[in-house]
This record gives structure tokens, C-alpha cells and sequence, in this order.
């Protein structure tokens, strides 16, 4: 099993584990490890569908367009309720991380940055002196709400709060509230550790980065396909991830899942396929 993935399933295991020795007599080990997977696979969700869906392809990279109650109520729910993300802050760093990948100026990683150096920086970034996120949609007043100083910290009291509301047990929610969180931090590291790191996956693309494709199953659903890094950053504007018909791709097919709910449509930037080429429908296959 590849480094990488076995962290993965030692974050999930850790999971499990604080959720059966944690959980209330009224629940027991059993009970308790089923309120933590639920909690985490919502988490999971909630999160790729707002971070990689929403900030990534919509906002960050405009190559989607959400129907606006919908957007605001993914961003919502998963700040309020389980991962919080600022929409701008976010936004403005993966910019920069495009303009400088894996060199200074890039946030989160520059090439020769260990495995440890990465996972520091997921907590304190290298300085950021740009702004490149001054989009309108920034002004509007959801996203001030969800970017204002205070909400890291109101939305600790109501993703923690709401767990110790439901189970009645602070011990039982901080230890499933903590394990989901280090489920999370390893998806983070697989986009900004092993996915530029040249040691790790595939590289279809020689460009100036390190950038990699680490394209397993796992990895691929439990970052909505933002693994495949390589391929995005040869083609950033693309709404998918994928460049072959034989790669696996789970955020591009709950993509296609939205917009056949009428939820999002393509925009004509992230309609253009690699060779220039351009469609007018969502679905590129």
C-alpha cells in the first residue's frame, strides 16, 4: 500500500477509534463508531462539495457557474456545521499557488519542502503579500459574513456546540470533532505534499512544477479528483481534473450530478478542452 494511502486509512482507523472508546454509555463502542463514520463521511461531503466544487472549479478557477441560493447554502451548512473555510482567504491562496507553484511565493509548499516542513505549513503558510481575489462576488454579503475575522471562531462554537448538543457527551464530540479534522489535514496533504512531490504519482505533463497525478481510487474520492494535480495545473481552467477517458474522476461526476439537477452549468472557459477545442455542454466525455 502506497505511503499516502495508509495514512489515509490510519486517519479513518483513528476515527473509528476515538469514536468507540469516547462514546456515552447510552451509545456504546458500536453506536459510537456509526456516529463518527456518519460524521465524517458528512464532513468529507460537505467539504469537497464547497471546497473543491464551489471555491476550486467555481470561484477560484471560474470555470463553473452555481445557482446562487445553492452556493450559499453549501457554504453554510459546512461552515457552520463541519469544516470551515474562508471563501476569500481560500481563494487568493490557490491563486498564488498557481501563479508561484512550488516556488517562493507559492503559500504552500516550494520544491525541497519535507513531508514535515508541508505539514507546518498547513497551519502557518509562508507569507502572503498579494491579493488576487477581488472578484465582486466577494462583496456580496454572504461571502463577508463567512470571510469576516470572527467566524473561525463563532463556527467552532456551532460545529463543536452542535455535537455536544445531539449527544450531550463534550468528551464524545471533541474526540469525533478532532478525528475528522486529522481525516481532513490528510486530504490536505495529499494535494499540497504528495501531489508535488516528483517522488509520488505520475507525470503526464513535464511542466515547470512539481506537480504530480496520483490517480488510485481513494485518494481520487476523498479529494473530489484534486489529486490529479498534474493535469490541472497544465490546464487550470478546465471544469475537470481528468485528461483521459481512464481516469477516474469523482468530483467531475458529482459535477455532472449537480448540473443535471440544474444546480450548475459550464462556464465557456471551462468548457475549453485541451487542443482548444470547446463545448457547450457540461459533459466532456
Amino acid at each position: 500500500m502506497k505511503i499516502y494511502n495508509l495514512v489515509g486509512v490510519a486517519a479513518i482507523a483513528l476515527q473509528l477509534l476515538l469514536s468507540a472508546t469516547l462514546a456515552p454509555d447510552s451509545l456504546g463502542p458500536w453506536w459510537g463508531m456509526t456516529v463518527g463514520s456518519v460524521y465524517l463521511l458528512l464532513l468529507w461531503f460537505s467539504g469537497g462539495l464547497y471546497i473543491s466544487n464551489i471555491l476550486h472549479m467555481g470561484i477560484s478557477h471560474r470555470a463553473l457557474v452555481y445557482k446562487p441560493w445553492f452556493l450559499n447554502t453549501v457554504m453554510f451548512v459546512n461552515n457552520i456545521f463541519f469544516l470551515y473555510v474562508d471563501p476569500k482567504r481560500w481563494t487568493n491562496l490557490h491563486r498564488l499557488h498557481h501563479k508561484y507553484s512550488d516556488r517562493t511565493g507559492d503559500p504552500h509548499k516550494v520544491t525541497g519542502d519535507g513531508f514535515w516542513k508541508t505539514l507546518y505549513l498547513c497551519f502557518n503558510l509562508y507569507p502572503v503579500t498579494e491579493d488576487v481575489a477581488k472578484d465582486d462576488i466577494f462583496k456580496t454579503w454572504s461571502f463577508r459574513v463567512n470571510s469576516h475575522p470572527m467566524a473561525k471562531h463563532l463556527v467552532f462554537v456551532t460545529s463543536f456546540g452542535t455535537l455536544w448538543l445531539l449527544f450531550g457527551d463534550p468528551v464524545f464530540a471533541i474526540g469525533i470533532w478532532f478525528g475528522a479534522r486529522m481525516f481532513a489535514l490528510w486530504v490536505n496533504m495529499i494535494q499540497n505534499y504528495w501531489c508535488h512531490d516528483r517522488r509520488f504519482g505520475t507525470r503526464r505533463y513535464d511542466d515547470a512544477n512539481d506537480s504530480t497525478n496520483i490517480g488510485e481510487w481513494f485518494p481520487v474520492a476523498a479529494t473530489f479528483s484534486a489529486c490529479w494535480q498534474n493535469n490541472h495545473h497544465h490546464h487550470p481552467h478546465l471544469l475537470r481534473n481528468t485528461h483521459d477517458p481512464s481516469e477516474f474522476d469523482f468530483g467531475y461526476m458529482t459535477v455532472r450530478f449537480l448540473n443535471s439537477l440544474g444546480l450548475v452549468k459550464a462556464t465557456r472557459t471551462g468548457s475549453i478542452l485541451p487542443g482548444n477545442s470547446v463545448t457547450t455542454d457540461i459533459t466532456l466525455d
